[in-house]
Protein backbone atom coordinates (compact mmCIF):
# COMPACT_ATOMS: atom_id res chain seq x y z
CA UNK A 1 0.00 0.00 0.00
CA UNK A 2 3.16 2.36 1.12
CA UNK A 3 4.72 2.01 -2.39
CA UNK A 4 1.58 2.57 -4.12
CA UNK A 5 1.05 5.94 -2.45
CA UNK A 6 4.63 6.62 -3.17
CA UNK A 7 4.55 5.37 -7.17
CA UNK A 8 1.23 7.61 -7.36
CA UNK A 9 3.32 10.84 -5.71
CA UNK A 10 5.98 10.46 -7.91
CA UNK A 11 3.96 9.69 -10.99
CA UNK A 12 2.35 13.01 -10.38
CA UNK A 13 5.05 14.93 -9.48
CA UNK A 14 7.26 13.50 -12.49
CA UNK A 15 4.38 14.47 -15.26
CA UNK A 16 3.55 18.05 -13.69
CA UNK A 17 7.40 18.69 -14.17
CA UNK A 18 6.77 17.51 -17.94
CA UNK A 19 3.68 19.42 -18.29
CA UNK A 20 5.01 22.11 -16.62
CA UNK A 21 7.84 22.38 -19.37
CA UNK A 22 5.40 22.08 -21.92
CA UNK A 23 3.35 25.30 -20.45
CA UNK A 24 6.64 27.02 -20.41
CA UNK A 25 6.96 26.20 -23.73
CA UNK A 26 3.44 27.49 -24.54
CA UNK A 27 3.90 30.62 -23.10
CA UNK A 28 7.48 31.24 -24.03
CA UNK A 29 6.56 30.95 -27.76
CA UNK A 30 3.43 33.32 -27.32
CA UNK A 31 0.88 31.13 -27.66
CA UNK A 32 -1.07 32.16 -24.91
CA UNK A 33 -0.43 36.37 -25.30
CA UNK A 34 -0.96 35.80 -28.82
CA UNK A 35 -4.63 34.36 -28.44
CA UNK A 36 -5.12 37.05 -25.63
CA UNK A 37 -3.98 40.01 -28.67
CA UNK A 38 -6.22 38.32 -31.36
CA UNK A 39 -9.46 38.69 -28.99
CA UNK A 40 -8.25 41.71 -27.62
CA UNK A 41 -8.53 40.37 -23.53
CA UNK A 42 -4.76 40.95 -22.82
CA UNK A 43 -5.86 42.29 -19.85
CA UNK A 44 -6.79 38.64 -18.49
CA UNK A 45 -3.11 37.25 -19.40
CA UNK A 46 -2.36 35.80 -15.91
CA UNK A 47 -5.88 34.08 -16.01
CA UNK A 48 -5.30 32.51 -18.88
CA UNK A 49 -1.96 31.36 -18.05
CA UNK A 50 -3.41 30.23 -14.38
CA UNK A 51 -6.14 28.27 -16.23
CA UNK A 52 -3.45 26.69 -18.65
CA UNK A 53 -1.63 25.45 -15.47
CA UNK A 54 -5.00 24.52 -14.36
CA UNK A 55 -5.77 22.60 -17.25
CA UNK A 56 -2.07 20.63 -17.46
CA UNK A 57 -2.56 19.95 -13.19
CA UNK A 58 -5.96 18.33 -14.30
CA UNK A 59 -5.11 16.25 -17.43
CA UNK A 60 -1.79 14.89 -15.44
CA UNK A 61 -4.52 13.30 -12.94
CA UNK A 62 -7.08 12.53 -15.43
CA UNK A 63 -4.18 10.62 -17.22
CA UNK A 64 -2.33 9.46 -14.29
CA UNK A 65 -5.53 7.83 -12.50
CA UNK A 66 -7.19 6.88 -15.62
CA UNK A 67 -10.79 8.93 -14.56
CA UNK A 68 -13.05 9.42 -17.28
CA UNK A 69 -15.63 12.29 -17.53
CA UNK A 70 -19.28 11.44 -18.19
CA UNK A 71 -20.87 13.92 -20.66
CA UNK A 72 -21.72 11.99 -23.72
CA UNK A 73 -21.58 13.25 -27.41
CA UNK A 74 -21.49 16.74 -26.41
CA UNK A 75 -18.52 16.86 -23.70
CA UNK A 76 -16.74 14.89 -26.66
CA UNK A 77 -17.64 17.84 -29.08
CA UNK A 78 -16.18 19.94 -26.68
CA UNK A 79 -13.15 18.28 -26.53
CA UNK A 80 -12.27 17.67 -29.71
CA UNK A 81 -13.19 21.68 -30.84
CA UNK A 82 -10.73 22.95 -27.80
CA UNK A 83 -8.06 20.17 -28.98
CA UNK A 84 -8.26 21.36 -32.52
CA UNK A 85 -7.51 24.69 -31.58
CA UNK A 86 -4.51 24.09 -29.09
CA UNK A 87 -3.04 21.95 -32.08
CA UNK A 88 -3.35 24.81 -34.25
CA UNK A 89 -1.75 27.04 -31.86
CA UNK A 90 1.44 24.47 -31.71
CA UNK A 91 0.84 24.23 -35.51
CA UNK A 92 1.28 27.78 -35.44
CA UNK A 93 4.49 28.11 -32.97
CA UNK A 94 6.31 25.37 -34.84
CA UNK A 95 5.61 27.59 -38.18
CA UNK A 96 7.45 30.74 -36.74
CA UNK A 97 10.29 28.49 -35.23
CA UNK A 98 10.79 26.88 -38.53
CA UNK A 99 11.94 30.65 -39.99
CA UNK A 100 14.35 30.24 -37.18
CA UNK A 101 16.53 28.01 -38.62
CA UNK A 102 17.54 29.87 -41.95
CA UNK A 103 18.27 32.63 -40.18
CA UNK A 104 20.31 30.79 -37.56
CA UNK A 105 22.46 29.16 -40.47
CA UNK A 106 23.33 32.43 -42.25
CA UNK A 107 24.21 33.95 -38.88
CA UNK A 108 26.93 31.16 -38.15
CA UNK A 109 27.88 31.03 -42.08
CA UNK A 110 26.58 27.54 -42.19
CA UNK A 111 25.76 27.49 -46.07
CA UNK A 112 27.47 24.35 -47.07
CA UNK A 113 26.93 22.05 -44.59
CA UNK A 114 23.11 22.41 -43.63
CA UNK A 115 21.80 19.22 -45.89
CA UNK A 116 24.31 17.24 -43.53
CA UNK A 117 22.50 18.51 -40.46
CA UNK A 118 19.35 18.17 -41.79
CA UNK A 119 20.45 14.30 -42.57
CA UNK A 120 21.63 13.94 -39.23
CA UNK A 121 18.27 15.66 -37.18
CA UNK A 122 16.87 12.74 -39.33
CA UNK A 123 18.85 10.07 -38.70
CA UNK A 124 18.51 10.76 -35.13
CA UNK A 125 14.52 10.39 -35.54
CA UNK A 126 14.54 7.35 -37.01
CA UNK A 127 17.51 5.65 -34.33
CA UNK A 128 15.51 7.02 -31.57
CA UNK A 129 12.24 5.98 -33.09
CA UNK A 130 13.92 2.25 -33.58
CA UNK A 131 15.33 2.25 -30.36
CA UNK A 132 12.03 3.32 -28.81
CA UNK A 133 9.80 0.18 -30.50
CA UNK A 134 13.30 -2.16 -29.97
CA UNK A 135 13.27 -1.68 -25.96
CA UNK A 136 8.96 -1.59 -26.26
CA UNK A 137 8.45 1.34 -24.13
CA UNK A 138 5.14 1.54 -25.94
CA UNK A 139 2.32 0.79 -24.08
Amino acid sequence: MLQQIFLSIVGFCSGIIIAGGVVGLLIGLSIVPRYAGITHTGKHILLYEDITLLGIVCGNLFFLYGWHIPGGTFALLLYGLFSGIFLGGWIMALAEMADVFPIFSRRIKLTNGIRWVVIAVAFGKALGSLYYFYKRWFP
